[in-house]
């Protein structure tokens, strides 16, 4: 399995407009894409409903997990992007 752990920058936390891109990303992918939360809480972030569910907020840690695959790491990296814009 391919795993980013990620420190959540955007401001204001995980709302609609980034779940909405997460799922958009996800969904590119032919493997499930899975967000984990530090309490061990999971979402598959092809469901918008589900990642709001998780209330993640700034400064939360979450790992992001999907199949290894040929383009696994560039998927995770856009990833974090969304979650992380700090570290562009």
């Amino acid at each position: 399995m391919a795993t980013r752990r990620v420190t959540i920058s955007a401001h204001n936390g995980v709302h609609a407009r980034p779940v909405a891109e997460l799922a958009r990303l996800a969904l590119t992918s032919e493997r499930p894409v899975t967000v984990r939360t530090a309490t061990g809480a999971e979402a598959d972030l092809a469901s918008v409903l589900a990642v709001m569910d998780l209330a993640l907020a700034e400064g939360d840690v979450v790992e992001l997990e999907t199949a290894d695959g040929p383009s696994s790491d560039a998927l995770l990296d856009s990833l974090v992007d969304v979650l992380d814009p700090r570290r562009r």
